[in-house]
């Protein structure tokens, strides 16, 4: 049997991976330190072994109903298939989410979300979830960010990502329990987009603290190194 069959058969403890509590299911660090349920990992890197982030539309287009049925009974088998589409392994990513019993935002009252205009104002909202919301939300800003940063390549640039995946993080903004969807939807987009951007610039500040940091190092050795030389010559 395939090596990553037998993890993630050992890692999953729910019959079902879709529509049930996270309690029931193995959870495992990505690499930020982010308890996640293994099952997502175990799609990303799939995703990302298969060079998806790349493929045009990816998390837009969907997948036949017949081979996501399929693939549903196989991970709920905790097994990914080696051959599985890559519209459909996103595309059950962001079912993941949209299936949960509790949207992962629903504690953040909508007319909060609609008065967030700034990338602080996102901050400060996402510090208001608990822990395991709050892990699950940075996975999937991640992931986003990933695939907005290939855009040249899959033509999904950051608000086509947030589009299509923030109806899924809560039911709090569907149309069965809201009057305005319309006007609170775009809220939603842009709450993602802002969080995406926020992570785009953590990420270009860390690149460019670790670039600056080189430069120091590099310039304090060939200032030691100019000093030796000197002492020698002496």
């Amino acid at each position: 049997m395939n090596r990553v069959v037998q993890v993630l058969r050992s890692f999953v403890c729910s019959t079902s991976v879709f529509g049930v509590s996270t309690a029931s299911m193995q959870l495992s660090f990505d690499s930020r330190g982010n308890s996640v349920p293994t099952i997502l990992l175990m799609m990303q890197r799939h995703l990302y072994a298969r060079e998806g982030m790349q493929v045009e539309g990816i998390f837009r287009i969907t997948a036949e109903n017949s081979e996501e049925e399929y693939v549903r009974e196989q991970l709920n088998m905790g097994v990914v298939p080696d051959d599985v589409d890559l519209h459909c392994s996103a595309g059950l990513i962001k079912a993941w989410f949209r299936e949960l019993p509790n949207g992962l935002l629903d504690s953040i009252p909508p007319e909060e979300v609609m008065q967030a205009v700034s990338e602080e104002d996102c901050a400060q909202l996402v510090r208001c979830l608990r822990p395991t919301e709050a892990a699950f939300l940075d996975w999937a800003i991640n992931l986003m960010t990933d695939v907005a940063q290939l855009e040249y390549l899959n033509k999904m640039n950051a608000c086509n990502v947030a589009m299509v995946f923030a109806p899924n993080m809560t039911q709090e903004w569907r149309p069965a329990t809201l009057g305005n969807t319309l006007v609170t939807k775009s809220r939603g987009l842009a709450y993602i987009t802002l969080l995406m951007a926020a992570r785009k610039t953590a990420e270009n500040i860390r690149r460019v603290d670790e670039q600056v940091n080189k430069a120091v190092v590099a310039t304090n050795r060939a200032a030691f190194v100019a000093r030796v030389a000197a002492v020698n010559e002496v």
